[in-house]
């Protein structure tokens, strides 16, 4: 963010009034100065009005003429030149209003993302720093255009709402920037999956750090971002640079959904490769329905596989302790049957509720 309490005065002058006042007082006219100095005449007279700057080189040679130090008019010229560059600034602010207005800047700010401000001006300084974008410009070639292919290789620009979609995308960068993993280890991964699935069978309190820490052993970084408006995403997967990410918001807030989610990604992780992006719930031009289907199949055969649903309905009726055992067996949560049962309509909604567990979720429980 923006360094605090920095002071920008309103209007700075240009060095050259100074310059003019200077020559005044010692009765010196600008074809004297332009000799004395070596500098062509038309270019004196083009700092004098103030249609030209004075340079390093321009301010060593007045530092001669005038007895006032180089350093004086370097500083007076780079002083007046940020004038103009934030002056310029405002009007790129006032351009990007309408711009902020489509991202929901109020949850964003409830959640830490950005600050806490109703000045219209203040949400679009806000947006770019929390994008590390300049301009909105930037921000549509980012997401909409495609113009950094090697680090967003999707367009968000046939989306509903792209602008709620990469806020919270952007939130994910932001999270794993700040997790510090190996280099990505795929068998290493695939052998915690097993100590993961078993946490998953468990589902002990601190469930998520253990989730969080296992995949940075094998060099994947997941991170947790909760749902906004109008994104109602289940999880994301892609690869920034060399390292996996997989984002999940638990957006449903159950077990079952969220193990579903987390090996769905996994799913693309270990099966699409680098450039393929996974941004669940989200229809956009380059979802695979083909990837989607192999990534759901993988999270299945993780949890509760087709094979298992078979062999569970065999056994109907059932009670919740049947259901358990099955759970036991399988190495899996009763959540992962009951919520497949509920889904499908194979089970009366009000069993097994008491499995469900809803989640509560933050980076580093």
């Amino acid at each position: 963010m923006a360094t605090k309490n920095q002071y920008f005065p309103q209007s700075i002058p240009h060095p050259c009034e100074t310059l003019v006042e200077k020559l005044q007082e010692i009765g010196m006219g600008p074809k004297e100065f332009a000799v004395r100095t070596g500098k062509p005449e038309k270019t004196i007279t083009a700092v004098l009005k103030g249609e030209s700057c004075i340079t390093p080189e321009m301010a060593i040679r007045f530092e001669n003429v005038l007895k006032i130090p180089a350093s004086f008019w370097i500083e007076n010229q780079r002083e007046f030149d940020e004038y103009i560059a934030r002056a310029k600034r405002v009007t790129v602010i006032e351009e990007a209003i309408d711009w902020a207005k489509s991202f929901p800047y109020a949850q964003m700010a409830n959640f830490g993302w950005v600050p806490v401000t109703r000045k219209a001006e203040g949400k679009v300084e806000g947006l770019l720093q929390f994008f590390s974008f300049s301009n909105k410009t930037a921000w549509e070639n980012y997401y909409l255009g495609q113009k950094l292919k090697l680090s967003f290789r999707i367009s968000l620009k046939h989306t509903r709402e792209p602008f709620a979609i990469s806020a919270w995308l952007r939130q994910g960068e932001i999270l794993a920037s700040k997790l510090q993993v190996t280099s990505f280890d795929e068998q290493k991964f695939k052998t915690n999956l097993q100590i993961i699935k078993n946490i998953m069978a468990e589902q002990p309190a601190d469930y998520f750090s253990k989730l969080q820490n296992l995949s940075a052993e094998a060099g994947v970084k997941v991170v947790y971002t909760p749902c906004l408006p109008k994104a109602p995403i289940s999880g994301s997967s892609r690869w920034i640079n060399d390292t996996p990410l997989i984002q999940l918001s638990a957006r449903y807030r159950q077990n079952d959904r969220f193990w579903f989610t987390f090996f769905h990604e996994v799913g693309h992780i270990l099966l699409h490769g680098k450039k393929y992006i996974s941004i669940e719930n989200i229809d956009f031009t380059d979802t695979e329905t083909d990837k989607e289907k192999e990534a759901d199949e993988y999270s299945e055969n993780w949890t509760f596989s087709h094979k298992q649903e078979e062999e569970v309905l065999a056994a109907v009726p059932l009670n919740e302790d049947d259901i358990v055992a099955f759970a036991q067996k399988f190495n899996t949560h009763p959540a992962m049957i009951i919520g497949r049962f509920h889904h499908k309509g194979l089970l009366p909604y009000h069993i097994g509720r008491k499995f469900i567990i809803p989640l509560n979720l933050s980076n580093g429980d």
